[in-house]
């Protein structure tokens, strides 16, 4: 095993990231760029950096959200919205669309709300991030991780998988996930507390037959909620979840889309608590309400009588999921609205805005894979993303408690504890 520091010049100062994802090399450029005489050092485990990068949005980089209002943007956050919200006075989603411009790179902004690149390639994000990297004379070591830390009074010295150590005034941490990682023991052992990790952004393992075969077809504007039930046996605490509304996407294992990934992600914990066995309920027309409906279904009585009810009714709903909806409402192919009893427009309003489906296990979602938990927030100063624990230690990214809805945000988490934590490292202080 061999001891050296990172460069022979001991008056310089001595910088190393751990991890060479979204948020370490933003801190590495913006420490590097601004402290230009500091020896800046990226080490990535893997041969592979940025990879969350290269798959997001499908390949095209979802690179944040077209949110400008601090305190707006923090409710995107199950975890961390508190904390976040001044840390994005300070770096927020128009900060990093100016600095993308000026390195050439225009994002552009989708119906949603979410940013993309106008090549719609990752790679284009890749590329600048090596090229800044490289002419900030950032040092990026690919297959070296970090197994081990120790903190001295005055530096830190830095286990590698190599077997190498090697020091550093200051550190950041910014691993992504820290499960399965090595550091979590070296992080407690240093006096910080792992939140409890748990999966975030995941789809729905439903097996149904009102929804097979239906795979492809997607509502734009339904709503889904966890059924009071389940909540109290994870938490009797919490008496109810909050509905979230938007695209939901029948698939062949059960249902995905924005819809019900926020719901993965708001109900994280208290899924995982009840190991991924649960009840929801679906309302396949959004927010309206049972008297609606009704309405609804009085008109098409008076002028519609004689038409099928399994004929298209709601230009939301796509044909063959209301021909299943009706069918499941036990309403025959020739019963027209004139013949619909009370009772089984009852059950029809009920399978169409109320429908329960039982949950059995998750999917991780596409290119979408986050997980809630981590170094304990209050553990960490978001003005500089330092530790309060061990001076020189800093965070960044998905290490920490911090995790977004889907649509950008957990970049732009990711940018801005980046950002913070490479300006204050390359202090000279």
């Amino acid at each position: 095993m061999t001891t050296s520091t990172l460069d022979a010049t001991h008056s310089q100062k001595h910088i190393a990231i751990i991890g060479g994802g979204a948020g370490g090399f933003f801190a590495a450029i913006t420490a590097a760029e601004t402290n230009p005489a500091a020896i800046v050092t990226l080490y990535e485990r893997s041969q592979h950096t940025l990879s969350k990068v290269k798959i997001s949005g499908g390949g095209r980089c979802n690179v944040t959200h077209s949110c400008f209002d601090p305190a707006k943007l923090a409710t995107h956050y199950p975890r961390g919205s508190r904390e976040l919200r001044g840390a994005f006075h300070r770096w927020q989603p128009q900060d990093t669309i100016h600095w993308f411009a000026e390195r050439g790179i225009t994002l552009k902004t989708e119906a949603d709300g979410r940013m993309f690149p106008d090549t719609d390639d990752s790679q284009t994000i890749i590329d600048c991030f090596h090229t800044a990297a490289d002419n900030a004379g950032v040092k990026l070591l690919k297959g070296v991780g970090l197994k081990n830390l120790t903190h001295h009074s005055s530096h830190f010295t830095l286990h590698l998988s190599s077997g190498a150590e090697v020091h550093a005034d200051a550190i950041c941490i910014a691993t992504g996930s820290l499960k399965a990682s090595p550091l979590t023991r070296a992080l407690e052992t240093l006096g910080h507390t792992i939140e409890p990790l748990a999966p975030s952004l995941f789809a729905f393992n439903v097996a149904d037959k009102r929804t097979h075969g239906l795979s492809g077809l997607s509502v734009q504007n339904a709503s889904v909620s966890l059924v009071a039930a389940s909540l109290a046996t994870a938490s009797p605490r919490k008496s109810k979840s909050l509905a979230q509304t938007g695209p939901i996407l029948i698939t062949h294992r059960g249902f995905s889309g924005p819809a019900i990934l926020r719901l993965s992600a708001w109900e994280a914990r208290s899924l995982q608590d009840q190991n991924y066995h649960f009840e929801i309920t679906i309302n396949w027309l959004g927010d309206q309400t049972e008297n609606q409906v009704r309405e609804q279904f009085a008109k098409l009585r008076k002028h519609k009588g004689r038409t099928f009810v399994r004929s298209k009714v709601f230009e939301a709903i796509p044909r063959r999921l209301w021909e299943r909806i009706v069918e499941a409402a036990g309403i025959s192919e020739e019963m027209q609205w004139s013949q619909l009893s009370k009772t089984i427009e009852t059950t029809l309003i009920h399978e169409l805005i109320g429908a329960r489906y039982c949950v059995q296990g998750k999917t991780t979602n596409k290119d979408e894979f986050v997980t809630c938990g981590g170094v304990r927030l209050k553990e960490v100063d978001f003005k500089t993303m330092q530790s309060r624990k061990v001076p020189g230690l800093y965070f960044a990214g998905e290490c920490l408690d911090i995790d977004g809805i889907t649509g950008g945000f957990n970049f732009q988490a990711a940018w801005t504890g980046g950002r913070i934590a490479g300006l204050a490292m390359s202090s000279d202080q």
